[in-house]
Parts: structure tokens; C-alpha cells; sequence
């Protein structure tokens, strides 16, 4: 009867258990990893990332500023009349054409679709195959159209003035700013096109989804960017009415203000408008603010994880490639090698030289990323800086201006100083001055920021280290800082390293390869379970230490081990959480690693002696990549060395991943946390020979601490003796 009633119990108990999803068949080693492509797109960050991320990413914020560009182009004349002895400042418009004020219209009205079509998309809103051909056909026409406007404008001698007319001649008239806002405008709309085809082209190849896949932050950015570009020009006109300046005379002064170079040649005089300027400056610099802002979080955190990933994707590949025909070294960067021993044959010392070597290469990497980015922003910088002095010097010749004067006048822009003593006179020049500005500020501001990871940070230990010498000296003596600050020197770091050297303190110590390997092995099991057990023995207060020695009595300690087990998972878990919003992401040290392993390692059935059981179906979903897990004889350890090679060095390394190390640990502990809770649903069900046994003993937790106190108490003795 008892069977009868137990079978389908069982049965059902059975069916709770979770099964694998199809994604997770295919995916063993990466199914508790997160999203698979969010890691694809971490490890190979060149994989056609430009064309499906950053081309939409461009056309989605420099289409604003191409619309804006437009409006100002057809807001104005785009010719004006200079009469004998006046200049263009005080000259009179010319009434443009209808017909190029019609081909304007429709080209802005195009780019907006285009635009707005483009946006929809992004938010999902409207279908990859729709919106992309109403985007690349509304930009292309929309610069076609500008384009033919302007070439048949400046094709005829007269710029479509007629013969007889006092303006003909080209002493007499010049082009507005209007004029050039168009050509910018144009070349604006061409290279969004240019940019879109490239996305088109790579969806319909296959090589990735047919739909964009950005952040809130980029989402982001690209509304600021909208919403900066609209309180300008309504700004704009607002002054225009206010000061009765010309509206792109309004607008390059909103373009001054609102980026703080104050160049002084168009100021509020008015009591109306100097009254408005001060809500107007605060709310542009605010946008400002957040425009740079996002700027910098998308090209400083997201563009810097890319790039590290793939230069420690390259450093990691030489590393490996460097080990072998008995070389004793491991070569982590391009001029830097430490020491490996791959003759080990014990499994845990391999992986802990692995893991230090792991992490020389992940310092390498990030520290070539940050020069390597302070050289990219300083080539922009210096190349915003010489070519737009260069197109002002052409601009401005009726003023006489040297390459000089205008590197001087671009460089005092370009750090907003703004002196007021040269400003640009020339509809060009007022322009293109705003591109300029509006290219310029965010890159000076990556510029210091790059500078700030570098340069400020080598000032500051330098600082640090003379001060350690002289004012600041360690308590121990000069001597021994003087020791201590050599050996801290930058250009160590170009030398030879040895492991030995690198993040002590861990588990475990490295032995060479020469000692006795079985010796090696029982002192690493007991050092390294001695530590576990100090780690795990901070969770337990005295009571639950006295109840766990009279259940070993008894001699029944597996259900007490499972609720212990649970217990340590749960107080990791919490502890975890404090780690997680660290800043920068905190990394762990060997022995930390090796512990959590433990924690996350394979839980098995138990037979009847306490063994691990052999019936293939009690293997656990365990959330330790196979090329980590370690092995439990010597020739399993032979047999998985020839099939994963490397353990903390492959692509599979904790250290490789696109989430934190915090990240990783914590997802891990919770699925074992939720896989231990779903299996304590069936306990009353499972016979002890079906039970798990966890990875850790209480037990042997406290018989460990209590030998450690005895030799503790022993050594006290000794020591007074």
C-alpha cells in the first residue's frame, strides 16, 4: 500500500525537476552565462559592430544636427547685396528663388521623415524593412535635392542674378551663412545614407538581427541631442526678436553661449534679453551638460570594454602561443614575460598560475587601453584643433589672419577660454564655427577624461612615491621604503615577473615542479580546505558550532550539511550584493575564487558508505565551466588535459567575460541557491542513497578548526617552554 501511494509521488516529484531548454542543449558550457549573444558581441567586439551599432548610432545623432542645419539654411537668403564701401555685415539680402525655396522645403521636410522614421525604428515602433528604405531613400534625396540647389546656384557667374542688376557682379554680393549651412547639411545627409547602407547590407547578409538593438543610453543620447538642437534654434529666435540680430547671427551666438566660449562680439543690451539669457544659459548648459555626459559614458565605459576585451582577447592568444618547447616563461604583454611552469601535475597549481598569469594579461590589456585611448582622443583633439585652424585661416583672409593667429584663436576655443580678441567676421566662418564647436567640446572633454586615467593618475604616484621617500616615510624606516618605492617604480612593470610575486596571499602556494607530487597534492587539499573551513566558520555563531559536534556524534550529519550548504549560499549571496555596485568592479583574489568554485562546485548523489554515487543520472546542471571544474583523480585529470588545455587562460576564463567578476560569482550562487531550494522540495521523497551530498561538510568544518586550535594551543605551549 505504502508503495502504491509512494510510486506516483515520485513520480510527479520527478516531473518538477527542471529540464534543459533546447538553447541550453546546445549551449552547455555558456547556458548559465546570460544572454549568448550579449557575450558574442563582448568577445568579438570587431564582429560587425561598426555597421550594426555604431552607423545607427551616428545617422541617430548627427541627423538632428543635419536638420538643424537645414532649418538655418532655409530660414535666411542665401546671397546678399554689398552696395560701394560696405561690408558683408551691413549688406542687403537677395530674395532667393521660389523654386530653391521650394527644393529647400521639400528637402527638409524629407529629412525629417527620414529621421523620424529612422527614431521609430530604433523604438520598435516600425519594421526594419519598412523604415530602412523610407530612411536611406529621405536622406540621399534630401542631400540630392540641397546639392542641386547649391550647384545651380554657384554654376552661374552671377549666382542667378541678372546681367543688369548692381549686385551681378561679384564685388558687389557674397553668400550668407545660409549658404554654407546647406553644405553642411548636404554632406550630413550623404554620409547618414552612406552609413544606413552599411547597416542594411550587413542585416540582410545575416550577419546580425534586422533590428537595432541599443541601450537606454544610446536611446539616450540621442533625444538629448534632439532636444539640444530645438532649444538652440527656438533660443535663437527668440533673441532675434528680442536683440533684432539677424536669426543665424542669433544662432551662432546661442552656439557661444550655450558652449561657455563667450567670444564677447554679440552680447544681450537689451533689458528684455539680458533678463532672458540668464533661464536660457542655465537650461542650455544644463542639456549641454547631459549631451557631453552621455557622450562620454558611451565612448569611455562602453567603447573601453570593448576595446579591452579585444585586447585581451589578443594577449591571451599570445600568451598561450607562447607557452611550450620548455620554456619556463609565459610572455602576458609585448614586452613583459613571467613565470610558468607547465610541467605541473597537479591539477589546483596549474590552475592558480593560470589565473595570476590570466590576471598579468588583464592588467596589460587595460593599461595599453587607456594609453592607447589618450592617443586616439589626442590625435582628434590636435586634428580638430590644426584643420580647423586651417579652414578658419582660409576663411578669414579678408582679415588677414596667419596660421598662427587662427591655431591661437581655435586653441582658445577649443578650452573655451574665448579671449574675444579674434573673432570670426566671414558668413563662413560663423558657420562652420559651429560645427567645429559642437565637434570639439565633447572630444576635449573625452580628452581629459583619458588624461585623467593616465597621465593625471602616473602624476599622482609619482607624487605618492616621492612623498614616501621624504615627508610621507613608512613606519618601518626610510630604508625599508626606500626598498619598497623601487620596487613600486613604473618601469618594473617592463621587466620580468615572477609568479610568485603577483597577488600574494592567495589558498594556495605555487610549489616547483620538481617537488613531490604527492606530497603536493595533500598539502594543497589541506591548505586549501583549512582556509575554506576559517572562511566558512565567520557565518556560524557558538550554538550552531555545539549543535554541529553532537550531530557528528550521532553520526547523521548529511541533512544538517544541506542546510548548512543552503546557508552559506544564502550569506555569500548577501555578502555579494555589497560588491556589486563597486567602483571600479572589484576583483577577487585567488584564494576567494577558489573558494566560491568550491561553493558552485558539482553535487552528486551518495551512496550508502558516502560516496559519490555513479548513476548517471544524479549529475547535477553545474554551473562551472568544464574547462574550471577540477578533477577528482589523476586519470581524469590526464584525460581532461588533453581535451581543455587551458583552464583560467581560455576563452571560457571568468576573467574574459563581459560581466563583472561580481556578476559572475553572484548569478552562479544564486542558480545554485534555486537549484538547492527546488531539490530540498523533494528530501521527504529521496531515499539517503538519492540524496546530493553538498560540496562542503560542516563537520569537517569544525574538526578542521578544532585541529587548528590544538596546534595553535600546542604551539602557545612550545612557545613558553
Amino acid at each position: 500500500m505504502s508503495d502504491a501511494i509512494d510510486e506516483p509521488i515520485k513520480q510527479v516529484a520527478q516531473d518538477i525537476e527542471p529540464e534543459f531548454s533546447e538553447k541550453e542543449k546546445k549551449h552547455p558550457k555558456r547556458r548559465d552565462s546570460g544572454d549568448l549573444g550579449e557575450e558574442r558581441d563582448y568577445t568579438n567586439p570587431n564582429r560587425y559592430w561598426f555597421e550594426s551599432t555604431a552607423c545607427p548610432l551616428i545617422a541617430g545623432t548627427f541627423g538632428p544636427m543635419a536638420s538643424a542645419f537645414s532649418i538655418c539654411a532655409l530660414s535666411s537668403s542665401w546671397r546678399v547685396y554689398i552696395p560701394p564701401g560696405g561690408t558683408v555685415n551691413n549688406g542687403t539680402t537677395i530674395d532667393d528663388p521660389r523654386w530653391l525655396l521650394a527644393i529647400n522645403a521639400i528637402s527638409l521636410a524629407l529629412a525629417l521623415i527620414a529621421n523620424g522614421s529612422l527614431l521609430l525604428n530604433m523604438a520598435h515602433h516600425l519594421r526594419f524593412s519598412i523604415a530602412q528604405p523610407i530612411t536611406i531613400v529621405g536622406f540621399t534625396v534630401s542631400s540630392g535635392l540641397l546639392i542641386a540647389d547649391l550647384i545651380a546656384l554657384s554654376v552661374s557667374s552671377t549666382y542667378q542674378l541678372p546681367a543688369d542688376s548692381p549686385a551681378a557682379s561679384a564685388a558687389h554680393h557674397a553668400l550668407t551663412s545660409a549658404f554654407y549651412y546647406a553644405i553642411m547639411a548636404a554632406a550630413i545627409y550623404l554620409i547618414i545614407a552612406s552609413l544606413m547602407c552599411l547597416t542594411v547590407w550587413g542585416a540582410y547578409k545575416g550577419h546580425y538581427a534586422r533590428h537595432f538593438n541599443l541601450t537606454a543610453a544610446q536611446r539616450t543620447l540621442m533625444l538629448q541631442t534632439m532636444s539640444f538642437f530645438t532649444y538652440l534654434l527656438l533660443g535663437a529666435l527668440v533673441f532675434s526678436h528680442v536683440e533684432k540680430w539677424e536669426y543665424l547671427d542669433a544662432v551662432y551666438w546661442a552656439d557661444v553661449t550655450l558652449l561657455t566660449v563667450g567670444l564677447g562680439d554679440y552680447s544681450p543690451s537689451t533689458h528684455m534679453g539680458r533678463s532672458l539669457f540668464i533661464p536660457f544659459a542655465i537650461g542650455g548648459i544644463v542639456i549641454l551638460g547631459l549631451v557631453v555626459g552621455s557622450i562620454r559614458t558611451l565612448v569611455l565605459e562602453r567603447g573601453q570594454k570593448k576595446i579591452s576585451a579585444r585586447m585581451m582577447e589578443k594577449k591571451r592568444l599570445r600568451a598561450v602561443n607562447s607557452v611550450g618547447d620548455g620554456r619556463q616563461r609565459i610572455r602576458v604583454s609585448r614586452f613583459q614575460t613571467m613565470k610558468f611552469v607547465e610541467s605541473y601535475t597537479d591539477a589546483a597549481q596549474k590552475r592558480e598560475q593560470e589565473f595570476r598569469a590570466m590576471r598579468r594579461v588583464q592588467y596589460c590589456a587595460e593599461r595599453d587601453r587607456k594609453w592607447i585611448a589618450l592617443a586616439v582622443s589626442t590625435t582628434a583633439a590636435f586634428t580638430l584643433w590644426l584643420v580647423g585652424a586651417a579652414i578658419f585661416h582660409v576663411a578669414e583672409k579678408a582679415q588677414g589672419w596667419t596660421y598662427f593667429q587662427t591655431m591661437y584663436f581655435t586653441y582658445t576655443c577649443l578650452l573655451t577660454i574665448g579671449y574675444g580678441d579674434f573673432t570670426p567676421l566671414s558668413n563662413s566662418s560663423k558657420a562652420f564655427f559651429i560645427l567645429w564647436s559642437l565637434l570639439a567640446v565633447p572630444t576635449l572633454t573625452i580628452l581629459i577624461s583619458d588624461m585623467g586615467d593616465t597621465v593625471v593618475q602616473l602624476f599622482s604616484n609619482i607624487t605618492v612615491w616621492i612623498g614616501s621617500l621624504t615627508v610621507l616615510p613608512d613606519e618601518q624606516g626610510i630604508r625599508t621604503a626606500f626598498k619598497a618605492a623601487l620596487k613600486s617604480l613604473p618601469m618594473g612593470h617592463l621587466g620580468s615577473h615572477d609568479l610568485s610575486t603577483l597577488n600574494p596571499g592567495g589558498v594556495t602556494q605555487t610549489r616547483g615542479p620538481k617537488a613531490d607530487s604527492t606530497d603536493n597534492d595533500t598539502d594543497h587539499e589541506t591548505t586549501m580546505m583549512d582556509r575554506i573551513a576559517d572562511r566558512m566558520a565567520k557565518h556560524l555563531e557558538a550554538e550552531e558550532l555545539q549543535e554541529a559536534l553532537q550531530a557528528e556524534q550521532a553520526g547523521d550529519t548529511l541533512e544538517r550539511d544541506i542546510h548548512f550548504y543552503h546557508f552559506i549560499l544564502a550569506r555569500e549571496t548577501q555578502r555579494m550584493m555589497k560588491d556589486l555596485n563597486s567602483s571600479p568592479p572589484k576583483r577577487y583574489e585567488w584564494g576567494e575564487w577558489e573558494y566560491f568554485l568550491k561553493l558552485m562546485s558539482s553535487t552528486t548523489a551518495t551512496s550508502t558508505n558516502d560516496q559519490p554515487s555513479t548513476n548517471p543520472d544524479s549529475d547535477s546542471d553545474d554551473v562551472i565551466p568544464e574547462e574550471l571544474r577540477l578533477p577528482e583523480t589523476r586519470e581524469q585529470w590526464n584525460r581532461k588535459h588533453v581535451d581543455y588545455r587551458w583552464s583560467w587562460l581560455s576563452r571560457e576564463s571568468p576573467l574574459m567575460g563581459y560581466k563583472s567578476e561580481t556578476e559572475w560569482i553572484l548569478e552562479r550562487l544564486g542558480t545554485c541557491l534555486e537549484r538547492e531550494l527546488r531539490e530540498s522540495r523533494l528530501l521527504p521523497y529521496r531515499t539517503r542513497e538519492e540524496r546530493r551530498k553538498p560540496p562542503v561538510s560542516m563537520a569537517e568544518m569544525v574538526r578542521r578548526g578544532r585541529n587548528k586550535q590544538r596546534g595553535g594551543d600546542r604551539a602557545e605551549e612550545d612557545g613558553k617552554v
